[in-house]
């Protein structure tokens, strides 16, 4: 009953595999984009807690400090270590005589916190040379995207010479800029300002302390604000969610997929039934009961929502597997949530269709196959 017509049968593979698509890839996308709110806190591993102005709210949304409150920081019981870090935005010229606009990172100059973990072209001891920065791997397909080879080629930044020696794996940023990674002596006379110019002070905790309790004491000793690793990642979600129409965009693009989930297998599923509604009579006619024939038409649905998601969850999977050599897709995952959200939003459609393809059957007389 189910096969025998094959139109309607992939009708409903396709209603429940398109639907399963739409949702699970945006979800995917949407998710992986607001975590790019979160890439300058995840870029540096080794900061347990973050200390900033009491005004800033997330890594590109911050306010200079003076540089006292290094020193202030590294007094509280409880921080191994703390070193200073800069971020600030610059506009950069290459040979070419194009103009380009970069996020500068500085780090610390002898231990170079604040750099991501690993690099994909060079070494950290390239930061022993003069006028060396480090671009991140995304910034490369901004800044040379006729497929110039980076290393070694200069800059002008800030009518200062930059040499770029290195290429860093880094997470990118929200809006995808080119990011250069140098040493924080450096980044200051690149990003020429006011009189305070530390953005953030990363800090370490000592053994048998945990980052809640040491920010809350950093808090407490210096007026400053300190915040944990992950509270500040979540402050950089916040941030986007909170102040961006990204969540608006991808939950209407959710919905529309919802809805046409709906539409084609809600039609699709009540001509299956119309068609076969004599046989669901003579069913009725030798004594099935209506529970027997729901359960019946519920295994019908079972088998196609189990083959349509497979066909949208796969079909998801594909296309970032064929899009991750794409820059904007890079580090893009599927979280274990939205298969199953995708999954309980399979089980809605076909309830929904289900339950208002089926009126019919049971108010289907016995006699009517005799007619």
């Amino acid at each position: 009953m189910l096969t025998g017509d094959a139109q309607k049968f992939y009708g409903l593979l396709f209603g429940i595999g398109f639907s399963t698509l739409l949702i699970t890839q945006q979800l995917t996308i949407f998710v992986n984009l607001i975590e790019r709110g979160a890439s300058g806190v995840y870029n540096v591993p080794t900061a347990k807690v973050w200390v900033m102005d009491p005004v800033s709210r997330t890594t590109d949304v911050n306010y200079a400090m003076p540089s006292t409150a290094l020193d202030q920081v590294r007094s509280v019981p409880g921080v191994e270590w703390a070193v200073p870090h800069l971020r600030a935005t610059a506009a950069v010229r290459t040979r070419t005589g194009d103009l380009e606009g970069v996020t500068i990172i500085g780090v610390d100059d002898a231990s170079l916190i604040g750099l991501p973990k690993n690099m994909v072209e060079g070494s950290l001891d390239v930061f022993a040379q003069p006028d060396t920065v480090v671009i991140d791997d995304v910034g490369i397909n901004n800044m040379f995207e006729d497929g110039t080879d980076p290393i070694g080629q200069r800059l002008e930044l800030n009518d200062q010479r930059a040499v770029i020696r290195g290429v860093a794996d880094a997470i990118p940023s929200f809006t995808s800029q080119v990011t250069l990674y140098t040493k924080y002596s450096q980044a200051l006379n690149y990003v020429p300002g006011t009189r305070n110019r530390m953005s953030f002070v990363l800090a370490g905790i000592s053994d048998g302390e945990t980052a809640e309790g040491v920010a809350k004491r950093i808090e407490e000793q210096t007026g400053l604000k300190a915040e944990t690793r992950d509270e500040l990642a979540q402050a950089g979600v916040d941030f986007i969610i909170q102040n961006t129409g990204i969540p608006t965009n991808f939950g209407i693009t959710v919905l529309l997929g919802f809805i046409v989930g709906v539409a084609i297998v809600g039609l699709t599923f009540s001509l299956f039934i119309r068609d076969n509604i004599k046989q669901f009579g003579a069913l009725k006619a030798i004594g099935v009961t209506n529970a027997k024939i729901i359960r019946m038409v519920a295994v019908q649905a079972g088998l196609v929502g189990f083959i349509g998601y497979a066909i949208g969850v796969l079909g998801t999977v594909g296309f970032l597997a064929a899009f991750s050599g794409n820059p904007f897709f890079k580090g893009f995952y599927i979280p274990w949530q939205i298969p199953l959200i995708s999954l309980g939003s399979v089980i809605i459609i076909l309830a929904i269709t289900g339950f208002i393809a089926i009126r019919s059957v049971l108010r289907t007389e016995p006699a009517a196959v005799f007619r």
